[in-house]
């Protein structure tokens, strides 16, 4: 699938992502999803000094004042020591050149650069990115960078180590090499962290650009089978596409900017329906449709939630018309003939069911049909017996009179 390709997946509580305090933008950070970030109080604080206990007799009055005087409530982290960045020790973090300090951290939402040396656990080099860029918080690169890099001040250079559950998982990556399950090494110095450009001001052409280099991110995501984060990098595409716009924008623009968005749309229920956030997903297949009526994955999709809810006509109708549109597909052709003999059996089963709390009206039916047929029996032979009396009365009746004359 090429990254221009909204996701199609022939195999098969997402809630919308909280707003982050810069430019309403939604980071993944904030939804607590499988790690827990440490508050500022609890990071590089030392304890105060103790107390003086009175044999300071000898001390100068600078010495006094110097001991009197409010400790630096942020201490810098000291050069060569680690820090247990969310306490379970699978993520690591050491200064190796001290930066600007602390009132120089970048905050989310920014956009930050950095130059980037990616190792694994034996040193063997994986990549370098001099200059990389990104948002801080918005899930655009490995979980172990966007939370270290938070705890940066600029120009300060540190080693991170992470356990692979916060960079490339269980599936590894291929663009870089990187095998399943590995741990990594990063070298990082933070040169710039700017504010986020304002939507509203935004040239069109970058707006679309940014909102599908988002788009693809939660492509790459949904691809490792990081569901939860797919959604959130496809629901800061959609704040992109839908944000207003103060400049002048082209028809053209529009409907690219149009086409993005329901390729998010489509695959933001794709991810959903692998968390299994049917209501969710059927919400993000009715916007897809709002847009484009004949979008034939928003309608195939639709009809798989449908049929996961139980509603087995609407799915069924669903499906019969994305078919109608591309009657070719073979994927929509299996799942519609496999939902059809699904509500098929389903209809059976709970005819058997009725028939069962009834107290099996068939065979009440089958004995009054009998007892019916064997009456209407009799009926005829007597009918017949008595049509016979009748005429043969009528022939003795006629011989006597003959005999008489």
């Amino acid at each position: 699938m090429s990254e221009d390709e909204d996701i199609m997946d022939v195999s098969d509580g997402y809630e919308g992502a909280q707003s982050a305090k810069k430019n309403g933008r939604t980071s993944l950070l904030d939804s607590g999803e499988d790690f827990e970030l440490l508050n500022d109080e609890d990071i590089d604080d030392a304890p105060p000094p103790l107390e003086d206990a009175g044999g300071g007799k000898g001390r100068s009055t600078d010495e006094t004042e110097k001991k009197n005087a409010d400790p630096d409530p942020h201490p810098p982290v000291p050069v060569d020591e680690w820090l247990d960045v969310l306490g379970n020790d699978q993520l690591k973090k050491k200064v190796l050149e001290a930066g600007e300090g602390r009132d120089s951290r970048p905050q989310k939402g920014q956009n930050v650069k950095i130059n980037l040396k990616t190792y694994l656990k034996d040193g063997t080099l994986v990549e370098e990115q001099p200059d990389l860029c990104f948002t801080l918080g918005d899930g655009d690169v490995i979980q172990a960078l966007d939370l270290t890099v938070q705890l940066m001040e600029m120009g300060e250079k540190a080693l991170v180590q992470t356990d692979a559950k916060y960079a490339y998982g269980a599936w590894g990556s291929q663009e870089p090499e990187v095998p399943p399950n590995a741990e990594l090494s990063l070298e990082a110095e933070l040169l710039e962290a700017t504010d986020a450009p304002d939507l509203e001001l935004l040239p069109p052409a970058e707006k679309i650009a940014l909102a599908s280099h988002k788009r693809e991110r939660g492509n790459a995501h949904y691809q490792r089978g990081d569901y939860a984060f797919a959604v959130n990098s496809y629901s800061i595409a959609l704040q992109i596409t839908e944000s207003s716009s103060k400049v002048d924008i082209s028809a053209e623009e529009e409907d690219e900017l149009m086409d993005v968005k329901v390729k998010c749309l489509n695959n933001m229920a794709a991810s959903q329906l692998k968390l299994d956030h049917y209501d969710a997903a059927l919400k993000s297949c009715v916007s897809a449709l709002a847009h484009q009526p004949e979008n034939i994955k928003a309608l195939f999709r639709m009809g798989k939630v449908l049929a996961l809810q139980g509603e087995y006509t609407e799915a069924i109708q669903t499906l019969r018309k994305a078919l109608k549109l591309e009657p070719s597909n073979k994927t929509i052709h299996a799942e519609l003939s496999k939902l059809v003999k699904k509500h098929s059996e389903q209809r059976g089963a709970e005819q058997a069911m009725y028939k069962k709390m009834l107290g099996n009206p068939s065979s009440s039916s089958g004995s009054t049909q009998k007892h019916q047929a064997k009456s209407s029996w009799g009926l005829s032979w007597k009918w017949l017996f008595g049509a016979t009396a009748v005429a043969i009365g009528g022939v003795a009746l006629s011989v006597v009179i003959a005999a008489r004359n």
